[in-house]
């Protein structure tokens, strides 16, 4: 092995060994008991940022450790469409490079290229997931768009038309104008905005008066058609036999009563406009309401309103304002922070619009989901996650699956041209059906992208055909993913795998948090706050990254990324190289079937490590059954760095060396070849290059360590050993700290004496030779208690008094004098401080920092003053 680690060397090498071998291909093993996983299916139109490595990192921990334990592991990946994203970059493309549209080139010429594209970049996001070390079968990938996803798209849509579960309607819908489709709600973020409240009059038709009404877009005023008060509100109950004037457009419309009416907020009256408010879309339907689009797709406003027509939204409002306040209608303007829903895309201000489109009934689909997590059929881990996601099943709206979009899987529903038949149909029509009529037209919409990503863990495994990898690897076994996106996909995904395979999709569902920056901020373009994982992997290397992303990290809590955290990582990766170099510089003669390990003759630090291991084994696999891979990171972290590195491998040098005996020699290269080779194959799983170039120079039998076996439970544990390795430990850490604070030189030999109880002293007697070597010991003197010897410095770990002569470590005549020219130092600094404290003059004229600086001053001098004295009677006991 090379004297320092280098993942530049190693990563790339060990991805192509891999993937070459075929060592993450799973074929169907009736004999092997199953664990699948299907990838969140990134779009093809991503690049790999810290939300996918954290995502990927999780997932590759969890099917490299059941992988090991001898499952018949599958890791399926794959790719979206991502139907808004996509269009829109190749959109841009063409505009930039062409100058023309997509309506310019025309569908099929626009799907050509957009095809064209995906196979250009499509499979840019999944090469770098490679750089990561994800371990999926690659001879599996899927797309959402791909011949059997696309297949299984039209499947469930007909199936769910068929049974009335899809249907088309006029509804108020969200209108992205800028992506020019509709969006379901859960697309729709809503953010935060200043903006106005403005309070308008609105004549009644008599001539009697006025009534007040405050909104905050007062250009969808040229579309109402009534005002809503509140039936329990006694100011209004003389008006709901009047009407109103419409100011500016001079339309008559009633005042009615409806409950969904807030009595609190403005006047308690509701200017009442359906085609532009969801709420008022429902209103006007209980009321019989007309419904009147005064702004268009490209949120512009339309004929219907009058003069304002072809002005821009923001344009009419601004001119409205004016116009109400030139006719003396505009009461008052208010400042008003209020949520403003906007596309999870472009981030373009959604304009509800009434359209028609089609939607899935989700009631009747929702129950099922509902009852399968309520049951504990399927579980979210963190547990409270299962009440968001039940919050919003109890509460689901149906779901509106059509985008006005060419780029997507398009709806397989046709109009005929002759008769009016409207069906469905898997495959293309020539005729239809009832009038047998070739004039048939395809509806031009496509459908929402979750929906097809709704059917990922069946379609990707062959659905609707009965193939053998669904019977074996369907449900899967657990779904990693953000919080994010348990409403878009999670939800959906339960919903569809218990309609179509009448079985749940997967049995956990593992939700992480997200990378946020190292002040807590998210990471976004805004803020530019952003961090490439590429990069981090280029400078510390995918295994850094990776135990850097876990460790710590409770299931469902967010991650500060803080790159300072990755170096460290990857000291701990340059930690367990230099240790494995070592030990295989004395393993050269090693071989592993002369003995076995109960045949040993195993010292106290044998028995210590061993047990040590078999705690650390069961921990690790016990935290990783439970999700929680953050504490088994933790775990092995400690037993590497603490116990296996700075003891283990410390203590047993001098037997490597030969000092103890040819026996000896071997029973340490045999512990420390079984402990070595068995971390690795724990920590695999979290850092899988650095574990594998070094499993491969160790003896061991197999290919790869990827296969290797998952380290079963020995029943080694040995209490009384670790409990005389963690006095021994005590000892010799006492011993390091008090040379370190007397500055005695490392190499220099000094005399211990230790006091205690006779089963402590038994202890120390047998570990002699270990504590000597350790602290750095001539002599350890092993006593029953009694008085402090002259001149030491002394100390007491574990109910153990150590005293160590001061004069093995220092000349006593010159630290004495040394330390009182310290001391007489120290006690000058000390008065001039409290002297200019004492000062009134300064107190009264110099800054409170100044001040401050001063009194600090004179708290750590007097601590020096102290520290010295104590150390001088030390000396001259």
């Amino acid at each position: 092995m090379d004297k320092t680690y280098n993942p530049k060397l190693v990563e790339d090498k060990w991805y192509a060994y891999w993937e070459e071998n075929g060592f993450f291909h799973a074929e169907v093993d009736e004999t092997k008991e199953p664990f699948c996983v299907v990838i969140p299916p990134p779009n093809i139109t991503g690049q790999l940022h810290m939300g996918h490595a954290l995502d990927e990192t999780y997932q590759d921990i969890l099917v490299r450790w059941k992988r090991m334990q001898g499952y018949n592991t599958l890791w399926i990946p794959g790719t979206d469409h991502a139907g808004i994203a996509t269009q829109a970059r190749v959109e841009d493309h063409i505009r930039a490079t062409e100058g023309k549209t997509r309506h310019d080139l025309g569908r099929e010429e626009f799907l050509r290229r957009t095809w064209e594209w995906k196979e250009e970049y499509g499979g840019r996001i999944l090469n770098q997931l490679k750089k990561l070390g994800s371990s999926v079968d690659w001879q599996r990938e899927r797309f959402t768009m791909d011949e059997g996803c696309s297949r299984a798209v039209r499947e469930v849509f007909v199936r769910l038309f068929e049974k009335g579960l899809i249907y088309q309607g006029n509804y108020s819908v969200n209108w992205c104008p800028q992506c020019s489709t509709t969006l379901s709600d859960i697309e729709v973020e809503h953010e935060e905005q200043q903006g106005k409240l403005y309070h308008i009059k609105y004549p009644f038709a008599d001539g009697s008066g006025f009534i007040q009404v405050a909104t905050t877009r007062p250009e969808t005023m040229l579309g109402d058609t009534a005002i809503a008060v509140n039936p329990a509100d006694s100011r209004y109950e003389d008006l709901l036999e009047k009407t109103v004037i419409v100011p500016l457009v001079d339309r008559e419309i009633p005042i009615v009563a409806d409950d969904y009416v807030d009595m609190e907020f403005g006047t308690g009256m509701v200017k009442i406009t359906p085609a532009h408010d969801p709420n008022d879309f429902e209103i006007g339907l209980r009321h019989d309401l007309p419904q009147i689009q005064v702004i268009g797709l490209d949120a512009k406003m339309t004929e219907e309103a009058g003069k304002y027509a072809g002005q821009d939204r923001y344009t009419c409002r601004k001119q409205v304002v004016e116009d109400l306040e030139a006719l003396g209608l505009l009461v008052k303007v208010e400042d008003h922070d209020h949520a403003v829903g906007v596309c999870y895309r472009c981030s373009t201000v959604v304009e509800p619009l009434v359209s028609k489109q089609w939607f899935v009934k989700m009631d009747v689909l929702a129950k099922p989901a509902i009852d399968a997590v309520e049951s504990g059929e399927i579980r979210f881990i963190p547990e409270r996650f299962s009440k968001q996601y039940l919050h919003w099943m109890e509460n689901i709206q149906d779901w509106c699956i059509s985008r006005q979009l060419w780029w997507g899987h398009r709806i397989p529903v046709w109009y005929c041209q002759d008769c009016g038949e409207v069906f469905a149909s898997v495959e293309d029509p020539t005729a239809c059906p009832k009038c047998d009529s070739t004039q048939i037209e395809q509806d031009p919409d496509v459908l929402d992208t979750w929906f097809s990503s709704a059917l990922w863990p069946f379609s990707t495994l062959g659905w609707p055909d009965d193939t053998e990898e669904l019977r074996h690897f369907y449900p899967t076994s657990v779904l990693v993913t953000g919080f994010d996106i348990i409403f878009f996909w999670v939800a959906r995904m339960i919903v569809m795998g218990l309609e179509f395979m009448d079985e749940k999709p997967f049995s956990d569902v593992l939700i992480h948090g997200l990378v946020r920056d190292s002040q807590g901020r998210k990471m976004s373009k805004s803020l530019g706050n952003g961090i490439d994982p590429l990069d981090v992997i280029e400078e510390y290397g995918a295994d850094a990254l990776r135990f850097n992303l876990v460790i710590g990290v409770a299931p469902g809590n967010d991650l500060r990324f803080v790159p300072e955290k990755v170096e460290a990582y990857r000291n701990f990766a340059n930690k367990i190289w230099n240790a494995s170099r070592f030990a295989l510089m004395h393993l050269s003669d090693f071989n592993e079937n002369r003995k076995n390990l109960g045949s040993l003759d195993l010292t106290t630090a044998d028995h210590w490590i061993l047990s040590r291991f078999e705690f650390t084994a069961n921990e690790v696999t016990r935290f990783l059954e439970r999700y929680d891979i953050g504490e088994g990171a933790r775990v092995l972290y400690e037993f590497i760095w603490n116990e296996l590195c700075d003891w283990y491998i410390e203590l047993i040098k001098p037997r490597l060396y030969g000092k103890h005996g040819e026996e000896s020699r071997y029973t340490a290269q045999y512990v420390l070849w079984f402990v070595l080779k068995n971390t690795l194959q724990l920590l695999h799983p979290y850092m899988p290059f650095i574990t594998e170039e070094i499993w491969q120079n160790l003896p061991n039998d197999g290919p790869t360590i990827v296969l290797a076996e998952w380290p079963q439970p020995t029943g080694f544990n040995a209490p009384s050993a670790e409990r005389a390795m963690e006095t021994i430990m005590a000892v010799v850490t006492e011993i390091r700290t008090i040379r370190s604070e007397k500055n005695v030189n490392p190499g220099r030999k000094i005399t211990a004496i230790c006091q205690g109880s006779p089963d402590v002293l038994e202890i120390l007697e047998e570990g002699m030779d270990d504590v000597k070597t350790l602290a750095g010991l001539e002599h350890l003197i092993l006593e029953e208690p009694g008085e402090k010897p002259e001149k030491s410095v002394g100390a007491v770990v574990n109910g153990i008094s150590i005293f160590l002569p001061l004069a093995d470590m220092v000349d006593l005549e010159e630290e004495i004098a040394r330390t009182k020219k310290e001391l007489e130092s120290a006690e000058k600094e000390l008065k001039r401080a409290e002297n200019k404290l004492a000062n009134e003059g300064f107190i009264s004229k110099a800054p409170a920092e100044v001040v401050e600086k001063e009194r600090q001053k004179v708290e750590s001098y007097t601590a020096t003053v102290q520290r010295l004295k104590d150390l001088l009677q030390e000396m001259q006991a």
